[in-house]
C-alpha cells in the first residue's frame, strides 16, 4: 500500500504566523483570542475572535494578486508558500499534471463579498469588481493556489465545516494512493466581518463571554460555545517513493488512517456517529486504541456536543485511558483550517514528543477525560485528530512517526 507522507507544512494562525512562531507560541500555552479588531463589533453579542497577527500580504504577495483576492485567500497564498518551501519543493521542476491541491472551506470570500454586495447596493454595479466572479467562492483558494503553483493534477474542494480540513486531507490520500506524486491540502478559513459574524451567530455557538480567558472552554462544566477564529494549516502530501526520488530528506510523519461519518437528527433514536468514525481510522491504520499516544480533540465547547466527543473517547480507550488536547482553546475554531491546524499540532508533537496544552479549562470530572492542561513530555508515536462540523458531519484522522 502506498504510504502518504507529510513532508511540509505552512501555518496562519491567531497565535503565530509561520510554523515556529505558532509551534512555540502553542507548546507555551499563549493564546490569541482577543477583541474582534477587524471590524467594529461593538453591539453584538460575540465580540472575541482569534485574528492572525502583524498579516500584511503585500509583503508576502505579488501585487497583482492583491485586488482579486479575499483575506482567507491570502492567508491560505502564505501558507502554502511556506509548506512547499518547508517541504523543498519545487514546483516548476516537477511533471505540472502530478500535482494536485485540496482544500477545505466553510464560508469562502465573505469579506470579499460583503464588500463587493455593498459597491452594488450603494453605488450600482458598474462599481462591482469582476473578481467577485470568483473571490467570493468556496473552492477560491484551491484554484488560487493551483495557478500559483502550476499544478494542474487532480485538484478539488470540500465543504463540511470544521470537519472539512480532514475530509481534504483525507481525499489529498486518496489522489497520492491513485498516483498523484503531490498534493497540497488542508484548509485556511477566515470571515471575521459583519455578514461572516452574523452567519457564524445564527449557529447559536458562539460565546458571547468578553474575557478571553474564560469565552471558550471545551470539557469545562462553564462552556457556553465558541470563539470563531481564522487561519489554518497548509500541508504537502507525497507519495513516500516519489518524495524520496525527488530529494526529499525527511517527513514529520504519515497520514496513516482516515474515518468519516454523519450524525443523525439531534431527536433522533440513534446515537452519535463520532465513535464510529475513530472505529474506522483506527482500523484504516491498522492499530488498536492502546497504540494511541493522544487525542487531539474536536472540543466544541457546547454541553451536549461536549458528553457526545468526551463518551466517544472515553468508550474507546477507557476513562482517562489517554492524554486528550485542544490546543484550539488558544486560537478559536477556525472551521475548516481547525482540523488541518490540529494535524500541524499532532506531527509536531510526534516531532518532539510534547502534547500541547488546554488552557483555561478546568475539566469537568464527569467526563473522564486525562484532559492535558499544561505542556507535556511523552513518547508520541501515533496521534488522532477529531473535527465535527455543524450538521453532523465527524471526521477523525491517525497520523504516526515516519519511520
Amino acid at each position: 500500500m502506498t504510504r502518504t507522507l507529510v513532508t511540509g507544512l505552512g501555518v496562519v494562525a491567531p497565535n503565530g504566523l509561520g510554523l515556529a512562531q505558532w509551534w512555540a507560541a502553542t507548546v507555551h500555552g499563549v493564546s490569541g483570542i482577543a477583541p474582534v479588531s477587524r471590524f467594529d463589533a461593538t453591539g453584538y453579542p460575540a465580540q472575541l475572535a482569534g485574528e492572525v497577527p502583524d498579516f500584511d500580504p503585500a509583503v508576502y504577495l505579488p501585487s497583482r494578486l492583491l485586488p482579486q483576492t479575499d483575506h482567507m485567500t491570502r492567508l491560505a497564498l502564505v501558507a502554502a508558500d511556506w509548506a512547499l518551501a518547508d517541504a523543498k519543493v519545487d514546483s516548476t521542476a516537477l511533471p505540472e499534471f502530478g500535482m494536485g491541491v485540496v482544500t477545505a472551506s466553510s464560508s469562502g470570500g465573505f469579506e470579499f463579498g460583503q464588500r463587493e454586495l455593498q459597491n452594488l447596493w450603494s453605488r450600482g454595479s458598474q462599481y462591482v469588481s469582476a473578481y467577485q466572479s470568483f473571490a467570493w467562492f468556496y473552492a477560491v483558494n484551491t484554484g488560487q493556489i493551483s495557478i500559483r503553483h502550476g499544478m494542474r493534477g487532480p485538484s478539488g474542494v470540500v465543504v463540511t465545516d470544521q470537519a472539512g480540513g480532514l475530509d481534504a486531507v483525507a481525499q489529498a490520500r486518496r489522489l497520492v494512493r491513485k498516483g498523484t506524486q503531490l498534493v497540497v491540502s488542508g484548509g485556511v478559513d477566515g470571515s471575521i466581518c459583519p455578514w461572516g459574524w452574523a452567519a457564524q451567530m445564527a449557529s447559536g455557538r458562539l460565546s458571547t463571554s468578553e474575557d478571553p480567558s474564560q469565552a471558550f472552554l471545551p470539557f469545562d462544566a462553564r462552556a457556553a460555545g465558541h470563539v470563531p477564529g481564522e487561519g489554518g494549516a497548509i500541508l504537502v502530501l507525497e507519495d513516500a517513493e516519489a518524495a524520496r526520488a525527488r530529494g526529499a530528506s525527511s517527513a514529520y510523519g504519515e497520514i496513516a488512517g482516515y474515518g468519516a461519518t454523519f450524525d443523525p437528527e439531534p431527536d433522533a433514536e440513534w446515537p452519535s456517529g463520532l465513535r464510529r468514525a475513530i472505529d474506522l481510522a483506527l482500523a484504516d491504520a491498522g492499530i488498536v486504541p492502546d497504540e494511541v499516544d493522544v487525542v487531539f480533540a474536536d472540543g466544541a465547547a457546547v454541553g451536549a456536543l461536549d458528553r457526545i466527543e468526551a463518551k466517544a473517547i472515553a468508550e474507546t480507550f477507557g476513562p482517562r485511558g489517554v492524554p486528550v488536547t485542544v490546543p484550539k482553546t488558544m486560537t478559536g475554531r477556525l472551521y475548516s483550517g481547525g482540523g488541518p491546524l490540529d494535524l500541524a499540532a499532532a506531527l509536531l508533537a510526534i516531532r518532539d514528543d510534547i502534547i500541547p496544552p488546554t488552557v483555561h479549562v478546568t475539566p469537568d470530572a464527569r467526563y473522564e477525560l486525562d484532559l492535558v492542561g499544561a505542556a507535556r513530555e511523552a513518547v508520541i508515536r501515533t496521534c488522532l485528530v477529531l473535527a465535527r462540523g455543524h450538521g453532523g458531519h465527524n471526521a477523525a484522522m491517525v497520523v504516526r512517526a515516519s519511520n
